[in-house]
């Protein structure tokens, strides 16, 4: 069999096996539930345009560059999950848009989180990142930082997960 052949038998049978995917709906971490949620780059792009006031599906493929089976099937999961919610077109047009529910909105720090250890680590310091910024007046936003109930400022080293004790019997 000629390699070509070979090479495209291979990529074939490869692109036919279907991966499961681990569902963590029920797992002790909410990490890992979350990420069952909203745990792939597309959504998670999606989700990042949704909080920029990008609300229309063609809105959505144009800014994403993504197919639109795979743009209707994330949407169509972050519609289940209550992330977005399906409503008429603000124009009053027969279109319909998607818009942030209360939790989709709550992404909003993680996205925050997420942009500013990207601008940390992920440009070169040459390359200026994008700041994030009020709204209103431009003023640049101060850092996400954890700190205790006091005011007092943690470094990621100092805090932890508190695991819950095993059930009795186990």
């Amino acid at each position: 069999m000629p390699l070509d052949k070979q090479r495209a038998d291979a990529i074939a049978s490869r692109r036919s096996v279907h991966v499961r995917r681990t569902a963590f709906t029920d797992a002790p971490c909410p990490v890992a539930r979350s990420l069952d949620q909203i745990g792939d780059w597309w959504s998670l792009l999606i989700i990042r345009d949704a909080l920029e006031g990008v609300r229309r599906f063609s809105e959505f493929q144009k800014h994403l560059g993504l197919a639109r089976n795979i743009l209707s099937a994330r949407l169509a999961k972050l519609v289940s999950h209550g992330i977005l919610r399906l409503q008429p077109a603000s124009d009053g047009s027969a279109y319909q848009e998607y818009a942030l529910t209360e939790k989709g909105e709550s992404l909003r720090l993680v996205m925050y989180a997420l942009h500013q250890w990207g601008g940390d680590f992920l440009f070169p310091q040459d390359e200026e990142p994008p700041p994030l910024v009020e709204k209103n007046t431009g003023e640049r936003v101060a850092r996400l930082e954890m700190t205790l109930a006091d005011g007092r400022v943690l470094r990621p080293s100092e805090v932890t997960v508190l695991k819950p004790e095993p059930a009795n019997g186990s």
